[in-house]
């Protein structure tokens, strides 16, 4: 424990200025989703943008691959989220059928095996099993979050639990720091999108 702080403490006098950037663009990204607001997708574009590079840097390639792609559905779900449905109210938030379930899990086992395929035998990553879990986790949590469904948050949970030991262990200790925040605020957010999803039933 005294070793975390010590190396938290280190990375913040250190201050790398970009990595403090993608974190603050990470951090409201996740505040906004938590509050169901749109702006929640180009403040994550910007966290992207500056994580495909430290990812790189730091050799965690699936991660880098999964930004990219974060790019990508953010565009997207910046569309969904701002059309209407038939009542004329926003997108609201909705949970998975058995269909989309089975879909959702076909896509997480698909993903992690050939990322995991791809790590071993096309990079230098020293971490190719775990990166290619949470590239995977992470790759479902996007989609989901933008069709707006509630299950997004259990996989930022999961996601953010495994990479919290991830990205001390790189080095970027103030993201290591930032997936622990991640992980409160997805709690937090699951509950918050819950209560939302529950009063809607009831009408």
């Amino acid at each position: 424990m005294n070793e975390l702080i010590r190396q938290l403490l280190q990375g913040i006098l250190e201050y790398n200025l970009l990595e403090a950037t993608g974190v603050i663009f990470g951090l409201l990204s996740v505040i906004f989703a938590k509050k169901e607001n749109i702006l929640v997708f180009p403040a994550g574009i910007i966290s992207v943008l500056i994580y495909m590079y430290l990812t790189f840097q730091a050799k965690l390639y699936a991660d880098m691959g999964i930004n990219g792609y974060y790019f990508i559905m953010s565009i997207y779900g910046w569309y969904y989220w701002s059309g209407k449905d038939k009542t004329h109210e926003p997108t609201p938030v909705t949970s998975n059928t058995k269909k989309e379930w089975m879909w959702t899990l076909f896509i997480l086992v698909f993903s992690f095996i050939i990322l995991y395929l791809i790590l071993i035998h096309l990079t230098d990553s020293d971490v190719p099993l775990i990166d290619a879990v949470t590239t995977a986790i992470f790759f479902v949590g996007m989609q989901l979050m933008a069709k707006k469904k509630i299950e997004n948050w259990i996989a930022w949970i999961i996601g953010d639990f495994i990479s919290i030991p991830l990205y001390f262990y790189k080095g970027l200790v103030l993201t290591s720091f930032q997936f622990l925040i991640f992980f409160l605020l997805a709690i937090a957010g699951y509950i918050s999108w819950k209560r939302t999803l529950d009063q809607r039933k009831k009408y």
